[in-house]
Parts: C-alpha cells; structure tokens; sequence
C-alpha cells in the first residue's frame, strides 16, 4: 500500500498515455456509464486515466484524494470513500491527525487553479470527460476551504461537485452552492443510526429545502444495504438524481460483493435507466474484493453492465 505522500510522487510521474484520435463513448443503448475514480485508489492519477480509458469508460467522477495526494501523510485508501466512513489511525483530536488536516486546508487555499486546469487536460487528452469532482465537505471544512471547492471543480471542468457530507455541513456549504450556482449532490450511505448523516430517504429531501442547487447522488447498493428499494426511489425521485453509483451488497448492512452476489438490484436499476430514458448517469464504483487488478474487476462491472442493457 503506498503512503499518501508515495501516491503523490506517482501520480504526478508523467506516466505516457497511449494516444486516443477521439473522444471515448461509453452510453448504451441510452444509458451513459461512468466510473467513479475511488475505483482505481490503488493506482497514481496517470495510471488510472489510462485504466479509464483501456476500459473503455468516457466519464469519471474525480475522488479529490486522487489529485490531492502528496499534501497530507494520509494514504488514498483511509481517506473517506464516497460513501464510507473515514478510518483513521487516530481519532479526531489526534496531534498528528490534526496537523495532517491543517496540512491539506493550507494547500486547498493556496494551490494555483492551474494545477487542476492541468489535470483537466491529462483527462481530455485520453478522451474522457470529468462529469463531476467528488469533494466531501464535512464539519471541519472552513467557509474558504468551502468556497475554494467549487472553484477546484470549475478549474477541472466539472460540471458538479458530488459529496460524502452531513446534514450539519450541508446547511453551511448551501450558501456557496448557491452563489456559484454550481450543483452539489449529496451521497448517501448506510448509516441510518446517525442522523446527520445521509441514508434515509428523509436526508436527502431535507437537505434539497436548504439549497436550490443541492440534488442526490445515490448510491444504490448503500441504499439497498440500508433497507431501502431504490427501483422505486429513482422511479419517484428522477428528476432530482444527479447521478448514480452502481455496487452491490447484501441487505441489513451487509457487506460489498461481487456483482449478481448481493441484494443491490442493479439490473433492475439500469433497465428502469433504459426504458424509462431517465437521464441519470450510471457510475461504476468498484468496492468489493476482486480476483483481478483494479482496471480487470472495473471491466468486469462495465462489461456487466453492457450484457444487461444489451440483452
């Protein structure tokens, strides 16, 4: 496992991009299909495009921690999953944890927005297009770091930003969103103990009254875990879905499996997607313990599925 600051030097390596003549199209019979980047966490910023791109995925959604690494100790995988808790070493009064997170709130406001101007170039360069850039805004974010957010997704050329955050959070980043004017998406999982947190239904509707601007990026295989039918929340709630993760996992907050291996009804979801012309994006976020690497297992999903949308 690399540490934060080992990912960093290889994400910024200069790895080669094999040469694309022309943008990569990954919508299917409607469907347009995506990857979350969190899926490649194991590989440098370089190496995943070129797994983007080998895979045949024309969107991604950005994890911050995949241009941010280098700038705080904190490895890429204990950062917080788009939909899962953050697990630290220490807890939050930490002395080390403390002045990691000063490290990063330090480089949030002071980097130059060409560096993520750049970034938006290697993406466009292999033919992929960042839908939207995955800042997760939470209790300690300071009104500039929260600002400085939407002009990070600007420089990338996101069109959104999507966020693991709380309901407490919420309510402070809802001015900036409106400002900006800019989409934020609240991603939910399957903690539906704390009620700050974003798993219930309830969550999301109470989040979407602070903010014009603020839509739902659900997550179906957290909302399925946590009890709830997202066939029939999509049906209902279409029209302020921003975006879709896909995973599986097995109902009363059961672990990630391999897909076709949980309770998460994916196939049902992307044929809802296709007949109904709902047009929600379908991201591919890959979470289980596969056989395979990182860029194999996100074939696997993709190519999933294609059989289903195709059949």
């Amino acid at each position: 496992m690399y540490s934060r600051r080992g990912f960093g030097k290889l994400a910024f390596a200069g790895l080669p991009l094999s040469p694309l003549l022309a943008k990569i199209g990954s919508k299917i019979d409607g469907v347009q299909l995506g990857v979350q980047t969190y899926s490649f966490r194991d590989l440098s910023l370089d190496a995943a495009i070129q797994a983007i791109a080998a895979d045949g995925l024309a969107e991604c959604e950005l994890f911050s921690p995949h241009i941010e690494a280098g700038h705080t100790d904190e490895s890429p995988t204990s950062a917080r999953p788009p939909g899962g808790p953050r697990t630290p070493a220490g807890g939050q009064d930490d002395p080390a944890r403390v002045a990691t997170r000063e490290q990063l709130r330090k480089w949030r406001l002071s980097v130059p927005l060409d560096y993520f101007r750049g970034i938006r170039k290697k993406f466009s360069d292999a033919g992929l297009d960042i839908y939207a850039y995955n800042f997760s805004f939470n209790d300690s974010f300071t009104d500039e770091e929260i600002d400085r957010g939407f002009d990070m997704a600007k420089a990338l050329g996101a069109r959104f930003i999507t966020t693991s955050s709380t309901l407490s959070a919420a309510k402070r980043v809802a001015p900036f969103a409106d400002k900006h004017q800019m989409i934020v998406a609240m991603h939910g999982h399957s903690n539906t103990r704390d009620p700050n947190q974003f798993a219930k239904p309830a969550s999301f509707e109470q989040a979407m009254t602070m903010s014009k601007f603020f839509k739902v990026n659900l997550d179906i295989g957290h909302f399925a875990a946590a009890g709830y039918d997202p066939v029939d929340y999509i049906q209902k709630n279409h029209e302020n879905i921003l975006l879709l993760h896909l995973k599986d996992r097995k109902k009363d907050d059961g672990p990630n499996t391999p897909w076709g291996e949980g309770d998460t009804p994916i196939k049902q979801v992307l044929l809802l997607l296709k007949n109904k012309r709902y047009a929600i994006p379908a991201f591919i976020e890959y979470e289980y313990k596969g056989s395979g690497t990182s860029q194999e297992e996100v074939k696997k999903c993709f190519d999933y599925c294609k059989a289903v949308l195709q059949a």
